[in-house]
């Protein structure tokens, strides 16, 4: 997914309020404040799953029951406490790994409270079937009364305390590979360059003069109809962002990729699960008030929901996606000259790349994603460069992430154009996306019960991957900045031309 103008991760989410424990179980618990966002742990480990909680989402004040819960694996999280803390660290994550830790010793006790209570209510229950003298009856009916209330009480403080712990669980990003350079974004390093800065012999222009010059684009009257950073694209222009939206989906497929059309209004819940906070602070999310709905800021955000909460066919892994969609975000925040223009604006089209794999594949795919990046731009002529992101400049979900930027001279300036991240089973914990692995032999044909075969072994959450293809307003400002021609023209790049009707050559449109 493209980040510049990234969605606010759930590491910058703000912290809910939540209603108090009963008095009955502050003699196990103590209450922990707690803040809100989410973690999956490298590992394949069987997760530590506490109850389902269920209840009403949508846009209404106060805190509500989540409607969805992490696969959280509680117990790697604290018998790894030491590279937990020292990841949250690097990443300049908010999360508390204490209260995490406070919380899931205080949700086992009350666990196994919960636990002891059933346990003397069916000792109870067993005993009130054999022959009994009518007052050690009444007696047994007394204590089992005692037992039902108590445990009820109990069983809502367990359901309150489970919601604690997930969401401040939640709080926690996904681990980071090894490699990756520990620093803020100035410490990102570049693993690969490609072409040169283009000299040229005269004055060169930015996009949005040379957008006005040919007539391509009209900021004036989209301000006028929807506000600031919204935009027509006209003549050239509207052919040029289709031959680039149908040239990226033609080049990807030809990898063995799915070419969707995505869904461009999605479910909160389904936002947050990709690692999202569509309702934060600062969010770059549109939420739709009155709704549970919000829209994409990408499409890897219905890609990723296409198969939540399932089990996937572990011979039809990987699944490769590539998805067209409208993407729409709020840009809270964004300021200065390189917001001009196409740079940063609230609505955009883009192509992106999704892949669902089994998890000792997923750095191999990673390669492959970030490959078919650097082919693309490369056959445009793009001079570009790839960056191996540092941790603190890392979203929540990435456990690595790889930026592209181009050379954008009348910006004078490197500008992202697109980026890869490979998000292990950090989404697929959240989404509720497994497979259960091939067995390494088949049974024997005689064993085998219809429909099992050798699908009795253990589920996997699968690894989820992501890159841009295509981010068309960030393309058209290197296209049309990169191959301006001194007499105000621009060259279209080759691949392009089929896609434009053979239009090779912009050209100033008289006065």
């Amino acid at each position: 997914m493209l980040t510049c103008g990234r969605y606010l991760s759930s590491a910058a989410a703000t912290t809910p309020s939540f209603p108090p424990l009963r008095t009955l179980t502050f003699s196990l618990l103590r209450y922990h404040p707690i803040r809100f966002l989410s973690f999956s742990s490298a590992a394949a480990t069987t997760a530590v799953e506490p109850e389902t909680i269920s209840g009403g989402g949508g846009a209404g004040g106060g805190a509500t029951r989540p409607q969805w819960k992490a696969a959280i694996d509680f117990k790697w999280i604290r018998d790894n406490r030491d590279v937990v803390a020292t990841n949250i660290r690097n990443r300049n994550s908010a999360a508390n790994l204490d209260v995490v830790l406070q919380l899931y010793d205080q949700y086992l006790a009350l666990q196994k409270e919960v636990e002891r209570l059933r346990a003397e209510r069916n000792a109870v229950a067993n005993k009130m079937k054999e022959k009994l003298d009518p007052s050690l009856r009444q007696a047994l009916v007394d204590e089992g009364k005692n037992l039902k209330e108590s445990l009820i009480a109990l069983e809502e403080d367990l359901v309150q305390l489970t919601y604690k712990l997930q969401l401040e669980a939640q709080s926690i990003p996904n681990t980071t590979h090894p490699d990756v350079p520990v620093g803020d974004e100035e410490s990102s390093v570049t693993r690969k360059e490609v072409g040169s800065q283009r000299s040229f012999s005269f004055p060169i222009k930015d996009h949005l003069q040379l957008g006005k010059d040919l007539d391509l684009f009209d900021f004036d009257a989209a301000s006028e109809v929807s506000g600031s950073k919204f935009y027509y694209l006209k003549n050239e222009a509207v052919l040029l962002e289709m031959a680039l939206v149908n040239w990226g989906i033609a080049e990807v497929s030809k990898k063995g990729f799915t070419p969707l059309i995505t869904p461009e209004i999605v479910r909160s819940s389904v936002v947050e699960r990709c690692g999202f906070q569509p309702r934060a602070q600062n969010t770059q999310v549109y939420s739709i008030d009155n709704s549970d709905q919000c829209l994409i800021g990408t499409a890897e955000i219905p890609v990723g929901g296409i198969h939540m909460n399932s089990i996937l066919v572990d011979s039809d892994l990987p699944l490769k996606y590539v998805a067209y969609s409208h993407c729409f975000r709020t840009e809270a925040g964004a300021a200065g000259a390189a917001t001009r223009g196409l740079y940063r604006v609230h609505q955009f089209s883009k192509v992106e790349m999704f892949i669902f794999c089994r998890p000792e594949e997923s750095d191999k795919y990673h390669e492959e994603l970030i490959t078919i990046e650097e082919n693309l731009y490369a056959s445009l002529g793009l001079h570009f460069k790839t960056l191996d992101m540092a941790t603190g400049d890392l979203g929540a979900p990435a456990y690595r992430k790889y930026d592209i930027e181009a050379w954008m001279p009348g910006l004078d300036r490197y500008g992202e154009i697109s980026s890869a991240s490979n998000c292990t089973d950090y989404q697929s914990r959240r989404l509720g996306i497994r497979f259960r692995p091939a067995p390494l032999e088949p049974p024997p044909s005689t064993n085998s019960k219809k429909g099992k075969g050798g699908s009795s072994g253990p589920t996997q959450f699968v690894h989820t991957l992501n890159a841009t293809a295509v981010a068309v307003p960030r393309l058209i400002i290197s296209i049309l900045e990169n191959f301006q021609q001194e007499d105000g023209m621009v060259v279209i790049p080759e691949p392009l031309r089929p896609f434009m009707g053979g239009l090779g050559v912009l050209t100033p449109k008289t006065k």
